[in-house]
Order: C-alpha cells, then structure tokens, then sequence
C-alpha cells in the first residue's frame, strides 16, 4: 500500500471509530482496591468476588492482602498501606477510642462500612481441657489483650465461672498462629473461627463454647477504612461493598455448593471433608455470613458493651453510628 492509500485507509478507519458508540464502562480498565485480611475461611466471600469476577463487574480489582495480628493491621491502615480493611468492628472501635494495641495514638479517621459475619467464634481447648473448670491457672491466647475478640473470650469465661485472675493470657497474633500455638500445646485455649475450630475438633481438641451462643448477637468482622479514603474513593468502596454482598447471595445459592467448596480449597488448604464441613457452618442460615453484607446494630451494641466493661479506659460506649457510616451502605445497595 502507497502513502496516499494509508492516509486514505487511516482516514477511513480513524472515521469509523469515532462513529461508534462508546465502550460499557465495565469494559474499561478497572481500578484496583487493596484489601487487608487475616487468614481464613471467612475470606470466602472475597474469593468468590475475585474468582467469579463480581468485583470486576462493578469496576474493580480486588488484590487481597493477609496479616499476621491486629497490631499490624491497624497500624498500616493509619499509614495507608492498603485501602480496606477486613477485621473485627472491635478493632475499629478500639482505635477510635484511643484504646488500640498499636503505639499509633487515637484514629477517629477509621470506620467501618460494611457488615460481613458475628466473627464464627468457638472458644477450643486441648484435649485435656473438658470443661471451663479446667481452665483455672491455664494459659490462654489472644490476637492482642485489648483489642479484637479477647473481650469476647473474657465474657464467655465470666458467664461460665472464671473470672480475669483465675486465668492467664498471651498475645499470639491472627487465627492461624493461635492454631498453631494451641496445637504445639504453648496455650491451652484460644477463640477459632472455621475451620480451625473443626480442624481443631477432629483431631480430639474440645470446642467449649460457640461465642454467639453464650453472648448473643456479635458484630465480628466489617469492611472497614478511612474517612478521608472514602470520600475521595466513593465509586471504590461502594463497588466492594456490592461486589462482596453479591458474592455472599451467590454463597448463599445451593446449586453452586460444589463450585463454592472448590473455590474455598483453592485459596484455604484443607481436606474436602472440612471444606463441605465449614460450608455448613459459614453459610447456616441463622448463624452465617450476613445477608447482603448487613451490620447486625444488636451485634454492633454488644460490642460496645463488652468494651465499655474490660477496656482499661473505662469509658461507656452506647452509640454505633460514631464507628459506622451508612451513607455509603445504604448508595451501595439502592
């Protein structure tokens, strides 16, 4: 082809793409949200929001990233070294107040958005720990002493008997290496969400008590940033927010049972018994993920209960909203 003949063809080409119409939106470059986790099978609906593109169809790419405790956590959301976190509502309220573990001072910056789960919490012994009784004069683990479920952990030996003296507590870090601790015999007790709790069952550790069963409703893990992130990332946090509670409808949905398992063994590494195991347990109908990523504000205020009780700080902490905005929510779900 001469010169004038690609000039010509060029032309004509340049002509027809300014004709056509303009491409979806869902078919330009997403934007990537980072997402900070800890590990286990409460990510499921991350998984599946990655895996069958629900975060893609609202415009994002979601790059998840683990964490070994709560310390870490809290302190590199302070530092905006990810754009949301995955943790306990504690958490949030905690770092609010001035109360965090973390030597990052108050953060009334950080808030959650989003609901996700009452936290699957099961309070596990050692073999030889059969009953709370048990307990007295033993070492028991925690993420960290003032933040996430240790006040969980503290009520549910209180109702039952014990009281803060009659045991003793470690900080550990996240789920996995309270497992693993728990399993070395370096504690005799810990909280564990799925599957560690049924892993923990099946080779003959004893599950004492199911959390929501003893405390009643718990707001456990929300999707959670900051202020100043949020109203300069609107779209971002309102397209997480519907790509997760889609990926929880679809959880929900028994005909992708078997898809949702594999998706499940392929980012948790378990057996395909416990996988159809935590299945049952994550996705029951009364105790599991939260529909449409909902907050529970029953769960909200027995978390503000249990921190007014055992942090150090004794302040009384009554109103939710001032560590949850449903603004963005209630966009995200019209």
């Amino acid at each position: 082809m001469n010169v004038s003949g690609w000039l010509s063809f060029r032309a004509v080409a340049l002509l027809v793409a300014t004709s056509l119409p303009a491409a979806p939106a869902r078919a330009q470059a997403h934007v990537n949200v980072t997402v900070n986790v800890f590990s286990g099978g409460f990510n499921w609906p991350s998984f599946v929001g990655q895996q069958k593109g629900f975060f893609e169809r609202n415009g994002i790419t979601v790059t998840l990233q683990t964490t070994p405790n709560s310390v870490a956590q809290m302190t590199g959301l302070a530092e905006g070294k990810f754009d949301i976190a995955i943790t306990a509502f504690d958490n949030i309220v905690a770092y609010a107040e001035g109360q965090g573990e973390a030597p990052i001072g108050a953060q009334p910056d950080f808030f959650a958005f989003m609901g996700s789960d009452n936290g699957f919490l099961s309070l596990v012994a050692v073999p030889d720990v059969k009953k709370f009784t048990d307990l007295k004069g033993k070492m028991l683990s925690v993420d960290a002493r003032t933040t996430g479920y240790a006040f969980v952990l503290f009520d549910i030996l209180r109702r039952n008997g014990l009281a803060e003296g009659d045991y003793k507590i470690e900080k550990v870090g996240g789920t996995v290496l309270r497992w693993d601790a728990l399993r070395e015999g370096k504690q005799s007790g810990t909280l564990l969400s799925a599957p560690f709790n049924l892993l923990a069952r099946e080779q003959h550790f004893n599950q004492l008590a199911q959390a929501t069963k003893v405390i009643g409703p718990y707001q456990g893990n929300v999707a959670a940033t900051r202020r100043s992130w949020a109203r300069e990332n609107r779209p971002k946090v309102i397209a997480f927010m519907r790509g997760y509670a889609q990926a929880i409808d679809w959880l929900y949905d028994k005909a992708n049972r078997e898809e949702a398992v594999t998706i499940l063994l392929n980012n948790v590494p378990m057996s395909h018994e416990l996988a159809e195991r935590t299945y049952d347990e994550l996705l029951d109908q009364k105790d599991g993920f939260f529909r449409k990523a909902r907050v529970s504000a029953e769960g909200m205020r027995t978390v503000l209960a249990l921190r007014s009780r055992y942090a150090d700080a004794k302040k009384k902490l009554i109103v939710p909203s001032k560590y949850y905005d449903s603004s963005y929510y209630n966009a995200a779900m019209r």
